[in-house]
């Protein structure tokens, strides 16, 4: 279980990331829709997770790059918004969970049209 103090931190994260990719320069990124935010180690790691489905799978690994890049500067806009001492080092990771949901309504759907042609 987290402490209330790392739930704050991360859900703050949640708010703050995104504000700061809409400041940046590149497409792919400054609209990119963040699903979660982990921190481990209390503030000194942080894995966010984002939703990766509107690019391809060749595509995933450079909006990872250009996330890792822009490391920098979303530490430094989060530092400011908050007045911390320290930010957590960002790890961008894609979130398949939407997909695996999204497969999975898919599903129940055919299933559906199957009974509903019965």
């Amino acid at each position: 279980m987290k402490s209330i103090n790392l739930q704050r931190t991360e859900s703050l994260l949640m708010e703050l990331i995104p504000e700061a990719l809409s400041t940046l320069n590149d497409e792919r990124i400054c609209s990119l829709p963040i699903t979660s935010v982990n921190c481990k180690n209390g503030k000194y790691d942080a894995t966010v997770y984002f939703d990766g489905s509107d690019f391809n799978e060749k595509e995933i690994p450079g909006v990872i790059s250009a996330l890792t890049k822009a490391n920098g500067r979303l530490k430094t806009y989060v530092l400011s918004a908050t007045g911390w001492y320290k930010c957590p080092t960002f790890k961008f990771v894609n979130d398949n969970s939407l997909e695996s949901s999204k497969h999975i309504e898919d599903l129940f759907k055919q299933i559906e049209k199957k009974k509903s042609k019965e």
